[in-house]
């Protein structure tokens, strides 16, 4: 887009971001920024754009995963590894099942904005702003920590440069071995409630012993000890965004410094909007949200805004209807695409639809509801004849009581236990690994399918 230039989205609406009271604050901190290296570089957002494409063609499955929103509070290195070990888990169980390689995308080092359905909130009769995630304001319901603060950037900007240098040192240093991972999860099906899941993993255990036979292990294979690990985020706060947008040399095109893929909002896809306008311009791979009021027309308005020519791994749709509508809605979308002859990614958010209030006041997303909406994506893509490409979950690698059910059956009377949320409910380690396996069926009935069309 030769005339696009970082700064076009503020002559456009604008929805979900923060008026500063402080405009000389902001402006220095848009200053200094600007002067910060990025935190993603070029090379890397163009090879996972060429991931994202294999797996539009069913070549590779996205894993998308992470917290709903990061917070300065709770920011430690043991709360990224086990993060990281978890989506190693289940993306090697994911693997295993499609036979195909598993993109790995954090929901990490950037997802610190959150939108909210309404500008201010009301507790015990005093309105206040809501808060917006650490990078705006402040979880404490208090005037002052409801004030936007711009200098909260630099925070954020700190706290995910130091992320992604821990990601990177696990991807690389042998943290990620594949019989390490492998171990981990042995240990999650040594108990009696995930005795359904240790047939796949014994299988598991058998392919790679056969690898080790055959002389492929750590020291002859790189492969085995390395991974590429993505990390994505909301594109909400464009002050920020736009001030770590870089001009890719290379290339000539603009990179959004601040995350390998970038994602747009259910609440901020307006095809004329600020979001939309920034997000059309950069060269870094897009997620578009796609909830029950999207249309096929603003689908097909944003298609071809985000991705006017048409290239594989450019745009992910990612659908998020609730476990019972998907095929109230997903059918029409999926014909809108076809329509337009569109290369996008289809990926299942099983989270956002699913969230209730539980009977003793929580919020929660019920792991059956989660289970149930991945399954009615799978299958309609089937009756579609279409591929299904990925997951997007929201999760934790900490043992946490946010989301009822799973094999530890998590009842709405333990979410008090350890509910530690910033905002929405979250699937803990076993939940997450829970769900690879039962996915991982899904995947291998879906390649057995084909190869059984493919033989006939």
């Amino acid at each position: 887009m030769t005339n696009w230039q970082k700064s076009n989205w503020r002559a456009k609406p604008r929805v979900q971001m923060p008026e500063y009271i402080d405009t000389a604050k902001l402006n220095a901190v848009e200053a200094q920024l600007s002067n910060y290296p990025p935190l993603v570089f070029a090379g890397e957002a163009r090879r996972l754009k060429d991931d994202l494409a294999a797996a539009s063609r069913g070549e590779a499955f996205l894993l998308q995963g992470g917290d709903c929103a990061e917070s300065f509070e709770q920011f430690s290195a043991d709360g990224i590894r086990d993060t990281f070990k978890v989506m190693l888990q289940m993306a090697m169980v994911l693997t295993y099942g499609a036979k195909v390689p598993v993109i790995k995308l954090g929901r990490m080092a950037g997802q610190f904005a959150k939108p909210r359905s309404a500008p201010t909130e009301v507790i015990d009769g005093v309105e206040l702003p809501s808060y917006r995630g650490d990078i705006i304001n402040e979880l404490e319901f208090t005037e002052k920590g409801r004030i936007p603060d711009p200098a909260k950037m630099l925070q954020a900007y700190t706290q995910a440069a130091a992320t992604l240098n821990l990601l990177r040192a696990f991807s690389t240093g042998g943290y990620a071995d594949v019989h390490q991972v492998h171990s981990w999860t042995l240990g999650f099906t040594e108990s009696e409630r995930a005795a359904e899941y240790r047939e796949l993993a014994n299988r598991m255990t058998d392919a790679l012993d056969f690898m080790t036979a055959a002389g492929v292990n750590q020291d002859t294979a790189h492969t085995l000890q390395t991974v590429d690990f993505y990390t994505s985020h909301e594109s909400l706060l464009l002050e920020f965004e736009e001030a770590l947008t870089r001009l890719d040399t290379t290339s000539g095109n603009w990179l959004a410094g601040s995350g390998h893929l970038i994602w747009i909002g259910d609440r901020t896809r307006q095809p004329d909007g600020a979001h939309v306008e920034f997000c059309s311009g950069v060269l870094n791979p897009i997620g578009l949200k796609c909830g029950p009021s999207m249309t096929a027309d603003d689908l097909k308005a944003l298609m071809s805004k985000l991705n006017p020519e048409n290239e594989a791994g450019r745009l992910t749709l990612i659908a998020r209807f609730g476990a019972g509508k998907v095929g109230d809605h997903l059918p029409r979308l999926i014909q809108a695409v076809k329509e337009e002859g569109a290369n996008v990614l289809w990926t299942c958010d099983a989270m956002h639809g699913n969230t209730i209030k539980s009977s003793t006041g929580y919020k929660t997303r019920p792991f059956e509801s989660v289970l149930r909406e991945v399954r009615e994506f799978f299958a309609i893509h089937k009756a579609e004849g279409t591929i299904p490409g990925g997951v997007h979950f929201e999760m934790t690698g900490q043992d946490v009581t946010e989301c009822t059910g799973g094999v530890r059956a998590v009842s709405d009377e333990d979410l008090s236990d350890r509910y530690h949320t910033a905002c929405d409910p979250r699937l803990n380690a076993s939940q997450s690994l829970e769900l690879a396996f039962l996915v991982a069926k899904e995947l291998s009935t879906m390649r057995e399918n084909r190869d059984t069309r493919a033989a006939g």
